[in-house]
């Protein structure tokens, strides 16, 4: 599933490259939240989803006069959920005394998405356009919670969609929902017990021009 997703994601790109030459580039700097969950194969334990951040650049390339374009980024992000791991009457982790275990993971997060602003709207569009996203998210794992019991996968794939408005062509505000296409993190003990990430995201982003 991974080679597939990035499989795509080098194919987007390389059709995209024809376009570039006619596109608007302009790049914002980008801060949000998350509300994550962990979706494990088997529910062993009970989950209780966490809170993160995110911060870095947002980058969009609008194609003139037909509404689609590109949306590129590089963020810091924190994801994460709460396991309670010594939840009765499971006794493999209480045992060796694990409880509410918090988990988190800063990740390098670089989404690669396709998006379409509406742009014909007699004027309107230069105070407010609506747009939608959606695409590919690669996920690097740049650290995590200490806790023997989770292995770390080091990174995942996931993809996004999501819609918003922008404002006076600079602001924009934006909701996604992600879906872990790979695991982020298994049990350490356990054959093939492992989780995806779930992820509600809010973001405002201001671009330089």
């Amino acid at each position: 599933m991974k080679r597939s997703l990035l499989a795509l994601l080098v194919a987007i790109t390389a059709l995209s490259i024809p376009f570039v030459s006619h596109a608007q580039m302009r790049w914002g700097v980008s801060a949000g939240v998350n509300v994550n969950d962990l979706k494990f194969k088997q529910v062993l334990f009970p989950i209780s989803k966490g809170v993160g951040e995110s911060l870095g650049m947002r980058g969009e390339m609008m194609f003139p006069g037909i509404g689609f374009g590109l949306e590129l980024g590089l963020f810091y992000q924190q994801q994460g959920a709460s396991l309670d791991l010594g939840h009765e009457p499971n006794l493999l982790w209480s045992s060796q005394g694990y409880g509410n275990e918090r988990i988190y993971v800063h990740n390098i997060s670089i989404p690669f998405n396709l998006k379409f602003k509406w742009t014909r709207m007699q004027g309107l569009e230069d105070y407010v356009a609506p747009f939608v996203y959606g695409g590919p998210v690669l996920q690097l794992q740049a650290g995590h919670s200490k806790c023997d019991a989770i292995k770390f996968s080091g990174g995942d794939v996931e993809l996004v969609c999501g819609a918003g408005v922008e404002i006076f062509k600079r602001w924009q505000v934006s909701a996604s929902y992600t879906w872990g296409m790979t695991y982020a993190l298994k049990t350490a003990q356990l054959f093939d017990v492992s989780a995806r990430n779930r992820t509600w995201s809010f973001a405002v982003t201001y671009f330089l021009k």
